[in-house]
């Protein structure tokens, strides 16, 4: 009992099986209750016109009188055994001509003796046979004097009776087999896509993430199937994004961290005696230490958005003195690269509730990253407008551009695509939250070989009525 199917099986059979047992139980009874009260009715019926004729034409006659005018006047086709009693109970008379003297006292003739129809089912006293007899008072001057009683046996009634229950019996074992068979099939049918999840389960257990449980049925067994591929695929999912962070952020630390450790024994193996080499030494050392903060930076700032702790300090602001702070931030290295930067800002103030600090974060990774893939000689330019309740800024650069399979992955966690160039994948993962955080949206537009366009979408800030402005 400790399987679905077999709890099933077992159950829904018990159900049937009472289920059958009682509808026996009541067709037995409408049947026997046919057979005897149609053969009493009739009885009943032939007694008590016999009895009322007898007592209204042979008034005059006593009772051994009556008892012969009764024979003499008996139909020939009576089946029945007709008999007149005395007041006692006594026989004086049978349908076969016999005085034989037996004392009847069965319910029916005490009735009759009462001037009722007295009806009796039972077996007789001498022969045990089962009986069914109808008793009728008889008369003489106003006074009960006798009883004629009708008897037949009942045993035909009960052969047919016994005989039908059987057929039922019959018809109901065969119910019982048939729905034992369909308890099967429909426990098969319960408990099979159960087993696939189970299955597909134990497979997730031992690493397997791409078991998949089939859908076999649209019901709550087949939602459950579907819940559970959903829930497959979002471990899946996770668990690819745990490797490759691992996978990124081994490689990441590893570098800086070799350049570290090379320079640093090469400075203390030289023992500080030149001095370029020394400062070249401190200058990669002091370089890749960045690159190592910045990256646990990007890391901290993953694990916030991802844990929903990263909350920003909003305030009204004007975004061109972030843009401004970057024009002078990135004109050096504009021009150690040799890649011309270009920004494009309004006159008019580009109002906006934000995070000063995030939001100069978001455009110093995207001017890293134009920066980081364009080659020397390219261009890059900062647009920003606003439009329609809207401030519209884009970072278009003429670098290598994105592969057409890797754009719509780009902004995922981790996802470096087929660059070759160092980072953690979380940049522009770090940046569209950002700007989600801010109510905007960020959109990546680019074609191989012909540069990026990431754009930055933001909501502008209402204007400020006169009195605050003033």
């Amino acid at each position: 009992m400790k399987g679905i199917r077999t709890r099933l099986i077992v159950y829904f059979g018990l159900i049937l099986l009472l289920i059958v047992l009682v509808l026996e139980g009541l067709f037995y009874w409408a049947v026997h209750t046919y057979y005897f009260g149609t053969a009493t009715e009739a009885l009943v019926t032939r007694s008590t016109t016999f009895t009322t004729f007898i007592n209204k034409y042979a008034t005059g006659y006593r009772l051994k009188d009556k008892a012969r005018y009764i024979l003499e006047n008996a139909s020939d086709e009576e089946y029945a055994k007709i008999e007149v009693l005395d007041i006692n109970g006594k026989v004086i008379l049978n349908s076969y001509g016999f005085q034989t003297g037996e004392i009847i006292q069965t319910t029916d003739v005490t009735d009759a003796l009462k001037g009722q129809t007295g009806i009796y089912v039972g077996k007789t006293p001498q022969t045990r046979e089962r009986v069914i007899a109808v008793s009728a008072p008889l008369t003489f001057d106003g006074e009960y004097v006798g009883v004629l009683r009708y008897t037949i046996s009942a045993e035909p009634f009960y052969q047919a009776v016994g005989r039908i229950a059987m057929y039922g019996a019959g018809v109901g074992a065969g119910v019982v087999i048939f729905a034992f068979a369909l308890s099967l099939i429909i426990a098969k049918r319960i408990v099979d896509p159960i087993e696939d999840l189970t299955k597909a389960a134990t497979q997730m257990a031992t690493g397997n993430f791409s078991a998949r449980a089939v859908k076999r049925y649209d019901d709550e067994v087949g939602t459950l199937a579907e819940a559970f591929n959903y829930m497959a695929a979002e471990i899946g999912r996770n668990e690819k994004l745990k490797n490759d962070f691992i996978s990124s952020v081994s490689h990441e630390l590893r570098t800086p961290l070799t350049s570290i450790k090379g320079w640093g024994e090469t400075l203390i193996s030289g023992g500080l005696s030149e001095p370029e080499e020394t400062m070249l030494g401190l200058e990669v050392i002091s370089k890749e230490t960045d690159r190592l903060i910045g990256l646990v930076e990007e890391l901290l700032d993953f694990s916030k958005f991802q844990s929903g702790e990263m909350k920003l300090s909003l305030e009204r602001m004007d975004l061109r003195e972030v843009l401004d702070d970057l024009q002078l931030q990135y004109a050096i290295r504009s021009q150690e690269k040799k890649v011309a930067l270009q920004m494009e800002i309004p006159a008019s103030p580009l109002a906006v509730m934000g995070d000063f600090n995030r939001l100069k974060q978001v455009f110093v990774n995207l001017l890293d990253n134009a920066f980081k893939f364009t080659p020397r000689g390219g261009s890059i330019i900062l647009t920003a407008a606003a439009a329609a309740g809207r401030l519209m800024i884009a970072v278009a650069d003429t670098g290598e551009g994105i592969d057409a399979e890797d754009l719509p992955h780009i902004t995922g966690k981790f996802y470096k695509g087929r660059s070759k160039l160092s980072g953690s994948g979380l940049g522009l993962a770090i940046c569209k939250e950002i700007v989600e955080l801010h109510g905007g949206r960020l959109s990546v537009h680019s074609h191989l070989g012909q540069g990026t366009t990431i754009t930055v979408e933001l909501p502008e800030a209402p204007s400020l009525p006169e009195t605050e402005q003033g």
